[in-house]
């Protein structure tokens, strides 16, 4: 008998066939069988005794997907978030295997332990009371209620301390406070704020990082870290640290507000370091002058720049400037090797041995270690011995950055000068005689580029010391060999020199 659907019977019976086709095909696709849920899980279990954290996590996905019935695949899938340090997203975890078995103990005392570093005493004694009213024996449960007991006490210790502004003995109770409750933000942002207000801004930051994870959408707390890096003048980490603010919201005023300001002197601070190693030294003070003018308020900034401009001045050959910026930036910052050093410089190019020998000793107080202050220490220390017998530069009246032209024009108005047939009397000529010679050394040093080398790094190449043999057959004059200023006889002078 062959049957006939017609009209609306017809329809309806081939909507309930679709639907029933339907159903089968989302089953295959979204359904799981009781094998396969039992494979995640398996696969999961291994992988998690493995370490491979991602991987279990993914199978303990499926396998909530597949029975989302199943208090044990929450619970299991909450361990994994455990391991892999994600707390908070163990919570729903547990929360669910709760609900879905409100016996199962070993879930209440997990996610009260949980509660418990998260500072959150009230939520973690109702589970640990819990778990005591089923278990009344169960120690670890008694442990840690008699723990949670105690960290609200010292919540409230560390609370009054705070409001008296008895911070360091706020800090002390904080810190058995965040042993027991390591993942609380608010012991850790009252502990930084103690330590600002104690005029310890690098132990607010170490307070301060963790808590950025610890709160969803903690812009504040990046804004904060961003202004304590700023003030100890490191630009870079403030920078990173407003760009996480903005990262959360693009427009929130604040942290906008300081990431202009922040981004502008950070580009101004790299820029002239460039322009130093690019040894475009007065550009360089220029932009380290701008740095001054953006940021007048923060000490360290302007401690910076003085410090730079120093360096470039000692650069430039400017010693007068450099040892007037270098004393400013010493007064600013006493125990900075690096304003030392090249005030040191400055005054070797002023020719204050000296001064640069003890700027050098004192240096290496603040840097023992420092190989470049040692070997500048050392020439200073030459230099000064070698100037207390005869400064070349002195000599010819001409600074250490003189160039040959200065140096020949020195000497042929000293040699005219002192020129021995310009006086009278013997004595006065042996005094001219020895003037002269002083003189023509001296040009004749500071004109050959190898000899001048080596006086400025600290040794006379005319001392007989530094002779091979000690004596060089010339009086202990020291000249060298193809070197004669005088030659004598008949009782008079004849002088064979040149002017060049």
């Amino acid at each position: 008998m062959e049957c006939r659907w017609s009209g609306l019977n017809g329809l309806l019976f081939s909507l309930s066939l679709f639907c029933v086709v339907l159903d089968l095909q989302l089953d295959g696709v979204l359904g799981a069988t009781h094998v396969e849920i039992e494979h995640h899980l398996e696969m999961g279990r291994k992988l998690l005794a493995a370490g491979q954290l991602a991987e279990a996590l993914s199978h303990y996905h499926s396998a909530v997907e597949g029975d989302s019935k199943n208090y044990l695949t929450y619970y299991k899938r909450a361990a994994v978030f455990l391991a892999m340090g994600k707390s908070k997203s163990a919570l729903p975890d547990l929360a669910r295997a709760i609900e879905l078995k409100p016996d199962f103990l070993a879930a209440r005392l997990q996610r009260g332990n949980i509660l418990l570093k998260q500072g959150n005493t009230q939520d973690a004694r109702d589970d640990f009371e819990a778990v005591l009213d089923r278990s009344p024996d169960h120690e670890e449960a008694q442990d840690q209620l008699m723990r949670t007991n105690e960290l609200e006490e010292m919540q409230e210790e560390a609370s009054a301390a705070y409001h008296q502004g008895d911070y360091s003995t706020t800090i002390v109770v904080l810190e058995r406070v965040i042993e027991i409750s390591p993942w609380d933000p608010e012991s850790r942002e009252l502990r930084a704020d103690c330590f600002i207000r104690m005029g310890d801004p690098q132990k607010a930051i170490q307070d301060l990082a963790p808590t950025t994870k610890l709160r969803n959408d903690n812009r504040a707390a990046y804004l904060k870290l961003s202004t304590l890096h700023y003030s100890l003048g490191q630009h870079q980490e403030s920078l990173n640290h407003i760009r996480e603010c903005l990262k959360l919201d693009q427009d929130d005023k604040e942290c906008f507000s300081h990431y202009k300001l922040v981004k502008k002197l950070s580009k101004q601070l790299d820029t002239a370091e460039e322009l130093i190693q690019e040894e475009r030294h007065q550009d360089a003070i220029e932009k380290y002058e701008s740095v001054m003018k953006t940021e007048p308020t923060v000490p360290h900034y302007t401690n910076l720049a003085k410090e730079r401009i120093c360096f470039c001045l000692v650069k430039l050959k400017q010693p007068d400037e450099a040892i007037d910026v270098c004393s400013e930036a010493h007064q600013r910052d006493p125990r900075n090797a690096n304003v030392l050093r090249d005030r040191a410089e400055a005054y070797i190019l002023n020719q204050d041995y000296e001064k640069g020998v003890e700027d050098y000793i004192e240096a290496r107080e603040f840097d023992a270690d420092s190989i470049e202050l040692k070997e500048g220490l050392d020439r200073a220390q030459k230099m000064l011995k070698v100037s207390r017998k005869r400064d070349y530069y002195k000599i010819l009246g001409v600074n250490r950055s003189a160039n040959k032209q200065e140096i020949i024009k020195a000497y042929r108005k000293l040699a005219q000068q002192w020129h021995p047939d310009n006086f009278q009397s013997e004595s006065e000529k042996k005094e001219a005689e020895k003037r002269f010679i002083d003189i023509a050394s001296a040009k004749e040093v500071l004109t050959d580029p190898e000899m001048r080398q080596k006086f400025d790094a600290g040794e006379d190449p005319l001392d007989p010391e530094n002779q091979q043999g000690g004596n060089d057959g010339h009086g202990g004059q020291g000249w060298p060999f193809h070197f004669n200023p005088f030659e004598s006889g008949g009782g008079s002078y004849h002088f064979k020199f040149q002017y060049n």
